[in-house]
């Protein structure tokens, strides 16, 4: 598969609190690190996405009487999955994995900053209504297509995936470059809204990705 001038690479939160010994640590996470670092020089156009929370954020279970992480709560938008608290606005666990290669980012735009909304997608927040921007940047570039790494590939990853596509892109998940959550059936619910809406998934040893 070539990759050529059109082409966008995000990278999904890859940050502490997402990595083994963090708050919200997924399994193995740490893992695509260095693949990330492999891939990013053959794109002229890097995004990375970073978490940024609130200590007082709706999302989170702390936050609301008597609520266990991984429950569900109403919220004003809908059902919202709570979590333990992860990724808070200046801390340890919201600053990018050390090992990650940060250098080659045209932009790290945040997400999940607004107290009463989670963010899943770089593209829009759990809300479906506010936008974070990234489809106008995007096109500006002339960017036509958008691959993804990162944490999580059955939440965040999978909605910027889907949106993706949304906003007229092609989307091309690199299965070797993330790591699931794995939460009541997330990771087979993923590949099934992927393949009704369009979404490429590749494995980097199988695609040797090229510049064309």
């Amino acid at each position: 598969m070539k990759i050529t001038e059109r082409d966008a690479l995000l990278v999904v939160d890859v940050q502490n609190d997402f990595c083994p010994g963090g708050a919200l640590a997924v399994e193995r996470g740490d893992e695509v690190v260095p693949v990330i670092n492999h891939l990013a020089p053959l794109f002229r156009c890097v995004v990375l996405t970073q978490d940024w929370h609130p200590k007082e954020h709706l999302s989170f279970a702390s936050n609301h009487p008597n609520a266990q992480p991984f429950s569900r709560a109403a919220l004003a938008y809908g059902e919202q999955t709570l979590w333990p608290d992860h990724c808070v606005q200046g801390s340890k666990g919201a600053a990018f994995h050390p090992d990650l290669d940060t250098t080659r980012a045209q932009l790290v735009l945040r997400k999940g900053f607004r107290r009463e909304i989670d963010s899943y997608s770089a593209f829009q927040e759990n809300d479906r209504a506010t936008r974070t921007g990234l489809a106008g940047y995007l096109h500006e570039l002339g960017i036509r297509r958008v691959f993804l790494a990162g944490l999580a590939y059955d939440y965040c990853v999978r909605y910027s995936a889907v949106d993706a596509r949304a906003e007229g892109l092609e989307a091309v998940v690199i299965e070797d470059a993330c790591r699931a959550i794995g939460l009541e059936g997330s990771v087979e619910a993923t590949q099934r809204q992927f393949a009704e809406c369009g979404v490429t998934q590749v494995r980097l040893d199988e695609s040797n990705l090229i510049v064309q």
